[in-house]
């Protein structure tokens, strides 16, 4: 008896690693010391001596039922972007910059070809934000999941000077709510998605008209990163007051979490354009609208405070980082919560 026959493969953990130095090597920045497969990962801070009150922040996160998904289609090498997104678009909604990311991957099974997908999918997710992926762990758990199964979870690591953190103290009323478009379902809501479409290739790979793609194609696109767009918008010179990572709960659990007391947020639901499918999901689940805006992003993946005189600056800084913004709503002297109308 030996290891391998007890079912962990060691020497396939070697190759994933090795399929994947390639990829993991494109996110470094000059910050991060050393190389993959020691210990730990290094990391300068010497930029906090730039700053006059440097904060850590963190955010970690899985993708969920989403994953699902990617085992029904074979596809893997997107499902690490939504990994990364879901945490460093928390640490982006507070004020900070990404700096590094670590990933985990819990397996079956270990096929080398797959774990390199997925980990190349967490490094174009970390690309995307400028955060290094400085460390991982594979492990395998047979016995405990299915051979041809995994999860997948991470942490980010970001800095922020303090002056600089979006804590939603001083939103008021008067100030403009912008929405910041979502790539579609994102990561949050699957166990329900599960439920309303039939987990079967044959509807997964089925072409609709009013998607423009298939239903898994739609439904597998990449949660969107906007660490960008934050980034420009704090260049620009714009101190956003407050900021709301649309993830599980829509509208109703997030959107308050940025308001001080006696702030009310009021969305017009009009005001910008509800991706297809929503629609189809609320439709084809007999989904009440309350639901709906309880569960998903329902098309804006990011909503931001900034004051009147700030609108078209931020509008225009959004642009400019290749997304799309639109005015959503405002706040109003209230009890502490939002309304849809």
């Amino acid at each position: 008896m030996d290891y391998k026959k007890a079912g962990v493969d060691i020497e396939a953990g070697y190759k994933s690693v090795e399929l994947m130095k390639k990829y993991v090597k494109e996110t470094l920045r000059p910050e991060v010391l050393g190389g993959l497969g020691g210990f730990s990962g290094a990391f300068s801070l010497e930029k906090i001596k730039t700053m006059e009150k440097p904060i850590l922040l963190s955010g970690t996160d899985g993708v969920g039922t989403k994953i699902k998904l990617a085992f029904l289609l074979d596809k893997h090498d997107t499902i690490g972007i939504d990994c990364v997104a879901m945490c460093v678009n928390d640490v982006a909604c507070a004020g900070g910059e990404p700096l590094f990311f670590l990933d985990y991957i819990a397996c079956g099974k270990n096929f080398p070809e797959k774990i390199a997908a997925i980990v190349k999918g967490v490094a174009e997710g970390c690309k995307q934000s400028g955060a290094a992926l400085i460390g991982g762990e594979t492990a395998e758990h047979p016995g405990l999941m299915p051979e041809d199964e995994y999860d997948l979870a991470g942490f980010a690591v970001g800095l922020a000077d303090e002056k600089e953190l979006i804590t939603g103290e001083n939103i008021k009323e008067g100030d403009v709510l912008i929405g910041l478009s979502s790539s579609g379902v994102h990561s949050n809501g699957f166990s329900l998605v599960r439920k309303v479409f039939a987990m079967e290739k044959e509807v997964l790979n089925t072409y609709h008209e009013e998607l423009g793609a298939t239903l898994g194609e739609t439904l597998l696109t990449p949660t969107r990163i906007y660490v960008k767009a934050l980034r420009e918008i704090k260049d620009a010179g714009v101190k956003v007051r407050g900021c709301s990572h649309i993830t599980g709960g829509g509208f109703y659990e997030n959107i308050p979490r940025m308001l001080p007391e006696n702030a009310h947020a009021v969305i017009e639901k009009n005001s910008y354009p509800i991706p297809p499918i929503f629609s189809m999901l609320a439709r084809e689940g007999n989904i009440e609208e309350k639901m709906m805006y309880n569960t998903y992003n329902m098309g804006l993946g990011m909503v931001l405070a900034v004051s009147p005189e700030d609108v078209d600056t931020t509008l225009e800084a959004a642009k400019r980082a290749g997304d799309t913004p639109y005015i959503v709503g405002k706040i109003e002297k209230g009890e502490k919560g939002v309304s849809l109308c």
